[in-house]
């Protein structure tokens, strides 16, 4: 009885958490919003792949506010936050930092570390796809490791770290496509499309007057991770743990689960894709204002989380097959 007592009181204390927390969600996402004009989509995915602790990749041409949305997340959050314009003769210690020999008052020689501009806590890493394989490796071990390694010695980033990656999707001269593997490192992939006739309407009129709109902090770092620790707490029921394997699972043409998947899939989702659709799914939840997640949190997830974890064969290429196509297909399997 004192232990059915006890597991009440632990939900309802949850449960008066997340309340609180949809109500600052709520004040975030609107302050966004006063900015970044026509892009609730994005701002929504890319505030799903912050509070689930993960990192962005950025998809879209030249001019659709990529780089403020970055700048913006970063006042809003209350982020530390540095930008670094990728390029082809960028090298990993322009990333991660690097150690000089210097002499002390006392004549004595020592290296010292000096950090790059990784060591903040909400990186944008523009067009990633124009730096060399070794400078994007050297950044995906970052973010995958929250941590540096120079001259044998091991330095940690800062808490919370975040990088939202930009990529161009037209222009390919002169990239370095990023490996498959590097790719999953990314929680979601955000695709950057042009706005409605009344979006860039406002947003032609807004951006071109001398009282442009500014936006105001809401939270702090550690509030964000206080929000970041709710979302691994709240409840995922098991339809919708269900939904969630049923598709990443149904994406592999080595399952068999959907006849003749292997003559336009390449290759599948990995268990990452599962891992990042059972976080996103929590917060979406939570931005919507509810407190535990639906098959429709997955469904509509389901593009950002498995579109960069899958890829067609030339055979579907030819056919004018894309990987959309493909996700929408395992989406009508599951739904």
């Amino acid at each position: 009885m004192e232990i059915l007592e006890a597991n009440k009181n632990l939900a309802a204390a949850l449960a008066e958490e997340a309340e609180r927390a949809i109500e600052r969600l709520g004040r975030v996402r609107s302050e966004i919003g006063r900015v970044i004009l026509g892009q609730e989509r994005v701002i929504d995915e890319t505030l799903i792949t912050i509070l689930s602790g993960g990192h962005a990749l950025l998809v879209g041409v030249p001019g659709l506010a990529k780089t403020r949305l970055a700048e913006t997340l970063g006042v809003v959050l209350g982020l530390a936050q540095k930008r670094v314009q990728f390029t082809p003769d960028l090298m990993p210690a322009d990333i991660l930092g690097s150690e000089v020999l210097e002499e002390t008052p006392s004549g004595r020689r020592e290296f010292r570390f000096i950090p790059g501009p990784v060591f903040t806590q909400l990186l944008m890493a523009d067009e990633i796809n124009r730096a060399s394989p070794r400078t994007q490796a050297a950044l995906l071990q970052a973010m995958q490791e929250r941590k540096v390694t120079v001259a044998g010695h091991d330095h940690a980033l800062p808490q919370p770290f975040h990088v939202l990656a930009t990529q161009n999707p037209i222009e390919q001269e002169g990239t370095y496509p990023l490996p498959e593997a590097q790719l999953d490192r990314f929680l979601l992939q955000v695709d950057v499309t042009y706005p409605s006739p009344e979006a860039e309407r406002r947003m032609m009129i807004a951006t071109t007057t001398d009282s442009e709109a500014k936006a105001s902090r809401v939270l702090d770092a550690a509030e964000l991770m206080r929000l970041q620790a709710l979302v691994r707490k709240l409840p995922v029921g098991e339809k919708v743990v269900d939904a969630i394997l049923n598709l990443v699972r149904a994406g592999r043409p080595e399952t068999g689960i959907i006849p003749n998947l292997g003559e336009h899939v390449a290759w599948g989702p990995g268990p990452r894709a599962s891992q990042a659709l059972m976080l996103a799914v929590r917060v979406r939840a939570l931005l919507d204002g509810r407190l535990a997640p639906s098959v429709d949190d997955v469904l509509s997830l389901a593009g950002p989380v498995l579109r960069h974890r899958m890829a067609v064969t030339f055979a579907a290429r030819a056919e004018g097959i894309t990987v959309d196509d493909i996700i929408a297909r395992l989406c009508r399997h599951v739904g």
